[in-house]
């Protein structure tokens, strides 16, 4: 099951259906053109097999109010050669400001990924006008299904959750808000953890909450609506013990010591992580081997993909 979605993926990568070049975000009145990114990803996901994260639709989605919003939904792509008996998956989840997806950071890596031997899924996860607690629960439940399926999808029930950009943050945010399900739940699916067993924040550490004044204090936090949202919503003000281990990588063109604040937090806390912050490159850029937006080949910061293979398959995914 979902054999096929591995060899349609392959071909949507060759072709690069789903980079946009950042020359045409924008429409002739210079505005970004939202519908144009929303209909690239949406005709790209159709020709995957899905899995829908509720089956009767997810709780307060409304299509009227989004139209170009699908349901939120997972694409499983199996990896290859993975041989006999069951793995772990790389749940990945692109980044876009909470906008708009990234198409390169969602198709592009989950195929990257299934190409080294991981099983893969590509979450489709809730934008504004929603608001960032559905597209964490967007993510919660994803990690819900991947494990309350794992026979049927041949998993070993670890899931390492994969973001970047709005995406890493997003992973953050389930590194460090999370349960172990709730045993008399009605719904199987809700009986499951929803604490990932690994986290790869891809310049996802936007530590707003150590420095609340945002980037050198010249930019407000654009992804949050209040004070309390802001330190609920910051990875960095929510470590425990109990947050799994975290691998993060960035640029330094993001300020690398929003990197350093996660990454001070989970020293302090005990949880084990790995680090890279690359003095080349901008943000967005995926797999950073030109198949992005930004047109970007920047081979030493590629090693990052290969590295953090290493990592996850050293933590049993």
């Amino acid at each position: 099951m979902f054999e096929r979605n591995y060899s349609v993926l392959e071909k949507l990568v060759k072709e690069k259906a789903v980079i946009i070049p950042v020359s045409r975000h924008r429409k002739p009145d210079g505005s970004f053109d939202l519908e144009k990114n929303l209909q690239v990803w949406n005709r790209a996901l159709a020709q995957l097999e899905q899995i829908p994260l509720w089956e009767g639709g997810a709780p307060g989605y409304d299509p009227a109010a989004a139209p170009l919003q699908p349901q939120p939904s997972l694409a499983f792509i199996p990896g290859q050669g993975v041989g006999e008996g069951p793995r772990g998956v790389v749940l990945v989840a692109h980044g876009g400001g909470f906008r708009s997806r990234t198409g390169c950071e969602g198709f592009h890596v989950a195929y990257d990924f299934a190409r080294r031997g991981f099983h893969t899924a590509i979450l489709t996860y809730r934008l504004q006008p929603y608001t960032r607690y559905d597209a964490l629960h967007d993510m919660q439940r994803a990690i819900r299904v991947l494990r309350a399926r794992k026979a049927q999808l041949g998993l070993s029930g670890k899931v390492a959750a994969m973001g970047f950009s709005a995406g890493g943050m997003l992973c953050g945010n389930c590194a460090t808000h999370f349960d172990q399900g709730d045993a008399s739940a009605a719904d199987c699916v809700e009986r499951e953890p929803c604490r990932p067993d690994a986290v790869v924040v891809c310049y996802g550490a936007f530590a707003f909450t150590a420095f609340p004044g945002g980037l050198f204090g010249r930019l407000a936090n654009p992804f949050v609506r209040d004070a309390q949202e802001q330190y609920f919503m910051a990875p960095e003000a929510n470590v425990t013990p109990g947050t799994p281990p975290c691998f993060i990588w960035q640029t330094n063109s993001d300020d690398a010591r929003h990197a350093f604040a996660l990454a001070s937090a989970l020293s302090a806390a005990g949880v084990e992580f790995e680090l890279h912050c690359f003095p080349q490159g901008a943000h967005g850029l995926a797999l950073a081997d030109g198949s992005n937006d930004l047109g970007m080949d920047i081979p030493h910061v590629a090693h990052w993909a290969g590295l953090c293979a290493e990592w996850l398959e050293e933590h049993g995914i």
